[in-house]
């Protein structure tokens, strides 16, 4: 039986944005260097703006340009480069229970979204995830930071699971919806040849050189419904998880991770594992 491998790796420049596929990527502590250090924020109330309240953010792609910046497009727009914001006054903003402090972008991105979402919003960066965003509570250690990703550095799913959830929806009442894509679970590290829902008992795994954690498996949420080619959404996979793998409250696919070593993880790497 081949081991369990990498197949692909994924970093996500700008939060609920497509992504960005690499052969290989830095691990640093708070995620994969690059992944989710910019989000939209509602103009009025500053907080985050996501897939779950605008489905279309999944036709827009931002590819980092030197020094950290963007290079933002969408269909039918004209593309509209950012720069990373100078050193200036900070702004609050909150994402999910969480408040932090970010520079808001060049006024011109906002516009640009804007005129594109029918909203106003604003772009704004983290400049420091060191000291920004901690980790979930009750599952990190102190000092342990996350970019601006939901909870978690990084969350690895795997192909043998998602063949086996869409399997379960080939039975279901919503079979013509599948077989659902791996992008719709948004991965930062897809693993190949492991057996379905193994990841569910992760402790430690080493992936290349990297050692990580495996604090939860994730729960996932209305974004999984949504197509990342369209925009428009369905009932699946959310229908399928609450039948086959409801833990609590939670609907679960993937498993998360938090870095304990440093290094950099390329496609074809082995994951083992620690404990």
């Amino acid at each position: 039986m081949a081991m369990p491998e990498v197949s692909a790796l994924h970093v996500y420049p700008v939060k609920s944005l497509r992504a960005t596929s690499v052969r290989a990527a830095v691990v640093e502590p708070w995620g994969l260097a690059g992944d989710r250090r910019w989000m939209l924020v509602d103009a009025v109330t500053l907080r985050g703006v996501t897939q779950r309240e605008q489905a279309g953010l999944a036709l827009v792609s931002a590819q980092l340009t030197r020094g950290g910046g963007l290079r933002l497009s969408a269909p039918g727009r004209a593309p509209q480069e950012v720069a990373v914001p100078a050193p200036g006054p900070l702004e609050r903003v909150r994402l999910f229970a969480a408040e932090f402090d970010v520079r808001p972008a060049d006024p011109a991105a906002d516009a640009w979204f804007g005129e594109l979402l029918g909203t106003k919003v604003r772009l704004v960066h983290l400049d420091e995830p060191a000291v920004r965003r901690p980790v979930k509570p009750g599952f990190s250690r102190p000092g342990e930071t996350v970019s601006l990703a939901d909870g978690y550095p990084l969350l690895a799913t795997s192909t043998s699971s998602l063949d086996a959830l869409n399997a379960l929806i080939a039975q279901g009442d919503h079979a013509h919806e599948g077989p659902l894509p791996m992008d719709r679970f948004r991965p930062n590290v897809v693993i190949d040849h492991a057996p379905a829902w193994a990841e569910d008992a992760w402790h430690r795994v080493r992936i290349g050189e990297v050692v990580f954690r495996a604090p939860e498996p994730c729960g996932r949420c209305v974004v999984t419904t949504t197509d990342q080619a369209s925009g428009a959404r369905g009932r699946e996979p959310l229908r399928t998880l609450g039948r086959f793998r409801k833990v609590g409250a939670k609907l679960l696919f993937g498993q998360n991770l938090i870095p304990e070593s440093s290094g950099t993880l390329h496609v074809g790497d082995p994951l083992t594992l620690v404990e």
